[in-house]
């Protein structure tokens, strides 16, 4: 490193694909100084990490994907102690304006972090929470398969011989399962013995994925009654509803700076639509649309169970509000309970109940 090269103050861009890593770096100035590409392999990530040592004092990386093609690299400079931040993909109208290449999204990346518009601490990726991830892939693979297979069965019922379709209406779906699971359809020399062997398939297929998907949701909720077993005291949050909890938080929840950020992260925070002299909100339509579904879940078993949620329901109804808007302000709070639990050192549990008996 040069003597000029040691006061400088270095910001890394990188643009993330499957095989090759783009980094830009720029100095304190905004002036771009180099640019490399780098294997997406441990040894292109010491690459990158040597480069940009090398050109001064790395202040910080910004990274496209991180929770992509970027996890990778994210987690690597981690580890050995810098300060990553997760940066958006540019806009269309910045890419109309400056053009696509991914230097330039690199660049992008990188002056996105300088100007202080790209803030955001990426998931770490490396914990308890990392697991329940892809445990919940295999599972909601398993139950989206197990859902068409049903369904192909239930059409090909009704092109099949009358003789086999009379036979198997009225069954329940276990006894439906079974009964076509069991099938001998001996020789294919006819539709009815095709479409017996076709059915037994699915049926087999169908049954050994309700297995598969019952065994991965009992891991899951193994893995989170470890992880956070006070978010499965909240009422109205089952197990699945907390894995996603935990998804939308990361393995590093503190990196949320507040029941605010983590209420939009869920996409359950009112936003500004105002325009001359109308002043008004509008409903998120951003943020993991998983996370507010689960929100959405909770809100409602407790309005079905829980008193003070029926009884701020009761409230709110008599000062005029709608049904829908009062369900926006309950997934609100119950988004501000669940960062409570996440982050305990950041405000406290059971905010739901002080909410709901204050608005």
């Amino acid at each position: 490193m040069t003597e000029h090269a040691h006061d400088r103050r270095v910001t890394i861009g990188v643009d993330t694909h499957l095989d090759v890593h783009v980094a830009v770096a720029l100095d304190e100035r905004g002036v771009r100084l180099q640019e490399i590409r780098v294997p997406t392999t441990l040894a292109g990530y010491r690459q990158l990490e040597r480069w940009a040592v090398g050109l001064g004092s790395v202040e910080i990386f910004g990274i496209e994907g991180t929770g992509s093609y970027g996890a990778g690299l994210a987690r690597f400079l981690r580890d050995l102690g810098e300060r990553v931040v997760e940066v958006n993909r540019p806009d269309r109208a910045t890419r109309h304006r400056l053009g696509k290449s991914d230097p330039i999204d690199a660049e992008m990346a990188a002056r996105a972090v300088l100007s202080g518009i790209a803030t955001g601490t990426p998931k770490a990726g490396d914990g308890t929470v990392e697991m329940i991830r892809m445990l919940k892939i295999a599972r909601d693979s398993a139950v989206k398969t197990r859902t068409q297979s049903l369904n192909q069965i239930r059409a090909l019922l009704v092109t099949s011989p009358a003789e086999l379709r009379e036979a198997l209406t009225g069954l329940t779906v276990g006894q439906l399962l079974d009964r076509c699971a069991a099938f001998r359809p001996g020789a294919l020399s006819s539709p009815e013995a095709v479409a017996r062997y076709s059915l037994r398939l699915l049926a087999r297929r169908n049954l050994r994925l309700r297995t598969e998907a019952r065994d991965l949701k009992a891991e899951i909720h193994r893995q989170v009654a470890s992880t956070a077993p006070d978010l499965l005291d909240a009422f109205g949050v089952g197990p699945d509803g907390a894995a996603t909890f935990l998804l939308t938080a990361g393995d590093n929840p503190g990196r949320l700076r507040s029941e605010a950020a983590f209420a939009a992260l869920c996409g359950a925070s009112p936003i500004t639509a105002s325009s001359g002299k109308t002043t008004r909100h509008r409903l998120n339509r951003g943020g993991d649309r998983q996370a507010n579904a689960a929100l959405h879940r909770v809100v409602v078993v407790r309005l079905r169970w829980h008193a003070p949620t029926q009884a701020y329901l009761a409230r709110r109804l008599g000062d005029g509000k709608s049904k829908p808007e009062i369900m926006r302000c309950l997934k609100h709070y119950v988004a501000r309970e669940i960062h409570g639990l996440l982050c305990p050192s950041g405000s406290s549990a059971g905010v739901i109940d002080r909410g709901v008996r204050a608005a």
